[in-house]
């Protein structure tokens, strides 16, 4: 994976194999960022990546200039490997080993853009679970967007909040707000 804009542009980052993640492909990356680039002044906002993997969105936004991103994952080999990639780019991102669920539950910070990847076998109920802890525990701001990537054979559009999706190969975003 690579850092597509900002300070780091162009940087390789390579994660160790054992990670259990599938990190957003650099076209689907870059394609999402032009589409958060045109709505959000992206160095004024809060960032809650969910799901966090290798933390590939996390040094997106931070090398675009954002400095309050929180990445949460319940794995500690990808919370260890998030901490030592932020810390060797010198990159602001307070990193937290949790299960999404329950941090959602308790809601600890609000966000501007919350950007969740879970797993793409997740059944739908378990992505709009996503969705409506969000909403129920008003952790997006009022102007924000939670944006969720998944399989283009999952279809999100019933889930409330919903407002569009885009595809990407054989990802998709749905956005909600």
């Amino acid at each position: 994976m690579r850092i597509i804009s900002g300070t780091n542009k162009g940087r390789r980052i390579i994660a160790p194999q054992k990670l259990p993640v599938r990190p957003t492909t650099d076209m689907a990356k870059e394609a999402l960022f032009n589409i958060l680039r045109n709505q959000f002044p992206l160095q004024n906002i809060a960032v809650l990546d969910l799901f966090a993997g290798t933390g590939n969105i996390s040094y997106e936004f931070a090398s675009r200039g954002t400095e309050n991103i929180t990445a949460v994952d319940g794995s500690f080999e990808c919370v260890k490997f998030i901490k030592k990639t932020s810390a060797e780019l010198d990159f602001p991102i307070q990193v937290i080993k949790s299960d999404v669920f329950k941090y959602l539950e308790k809601a600890p910070v609000k966000a501007d853009v919350i950007f969740a990847d879970p797993p793409y076998d997740f059944d739908k109920e378990t992505f709009e679970k996503i969705a409506n802890l969000t909403f129920e525990n008003e952790v997006l701001n009022p102007e924000g967007i939670l944006i969720i990537e998944h399989s283009k054979h999952t279809d999100l559009s019933s889930v409330t909040n919903f407002k569009n999706s885009r595809k990407y190969g054989s990802s998709m975003f749905s956005f909600f707000s």
